[in-house]
């Protein structure tokens, strides 16, 4: 079996499951073999999540979401089918997960998981156009919290500042901490499509641990964070999903006067030694 054949089968065991979204959990475990099964745990934890919201559903979800599941699900499944025909070689998202099926780790499982999905990101931009304000926020959340579970393992202090040494054990896919920062079912709100939500009101309803993660550890590092993963993913094109040090994916523009930090996060990102004010445009006629 060559590459091009395994992507046409991959492509045709995702065309089986379009119909049936619970299809896809099974789909994303038969990845896993059993060396490395307990790796299954964080993506499982997040593709439930959006199971819950509905979005990937053929007919009421969302085709930003599916096709953005699309791509995870061919990556791994064409790097599946060469892994168990003995083949080395692969095309880049692919050939990403065959190297974590070589030599397994949690550094490895993250480069492979997030370059398909920002490959995902990158690639259905223009489908962001048909959702609501408040989706392509989420995107854009979401997107931040997986580079920010890369960093723990990779760039522990860039994630955490001073508690570094702690993100290889709470960063670690196979574990339950992991949970705390992919599993995002008490985050947000789980209906598609969002028709009676604002930004300000998801940031308002976000619970505490939700925005000491966001406010506390991600927005004060954000640009930092995305760079980081730009060269650990291989992928030049991801700092430029943030404008102006804020989230920007799908020519959206977040409302910056609601992006405050409550006291906690103020104390989490100050005792972590960050700033711990989200990133501000200057005002016009400022230096």
């Amino acid at each position: 079996m060559h590459a091009e054949q395994a992507a046409d089968e991959a492509a045709d065991r995702i065309a089986a499951v379009q119909a049936e979204p619970h299809r896809r959990l099974s789909a994303a475990a038969e990845f896993y073999p059993a060396h490395v099964r307990g790796y299954q745990r964080a993506e499982l934890y997040f593709l439930r999540w959006a199971l819950a919201r509905g979005v990937l559903h053929p007919e009421t979800g969302s085709g930003w979401w599916r096709a953005v599941n699309d791509r995870l699900l061919r990556d791994k499944l064409t790097a599946r089918l060469l892994w168990d025909a003995g083949v080395t070689e692969a095309p880049p998202g692919a050939r990403h997960w065959l190297e974590f099926l070589a030599a397994p780790s949690p550094a490895a499982w993250y480069r492979a998981h997030n370059r398909s999905v920002v490959s995902g990101y990158l690639d259905s931009a223009a489908l962001t156009a048909s959702e609501l304000p408040a989706e392509r926020f989420l995107m854009n959340v979401t997107l931040s919290r997986v580079l920010l579970a890369h960093a723990l393992i990779e760039r522990p202090a860039l994630a955490l500042g001073r508690l570094g040494r702690l993100g290889g054990r709470v960063g670690d896919p196979r574990g339950e901490a992991v949970r705390v920062f992919l599993d995002l079912r008490n985050v947000f709100p789980e209906p598609y499509p969002l028709h009676a939500m604002t930004i300000e009101q998801i940031l308002a309803e976000e619970g505490r641990a939700a925005r000491v993660i966001d406010y506390g550890l991600i927005l004060p590092r954000l640009t930092a964070l995305y760079d980081f993963a730009a060269d650990r993913l291989d992928e030049p094109r991801l700092p430029a999903l943030l404008d102006d040090g804020m989230f920007g994916y799908g020519d959206h523009s977040v409302p910056r006067d609601a992006l405050r930090p409550d006291t906690l996060s103020r104390i989490t990102a100050a005792l972590l030694g960050f700033r711990p004010s989200a990133p501000r445009r200057p005002r016009p006629g400022t230096a």
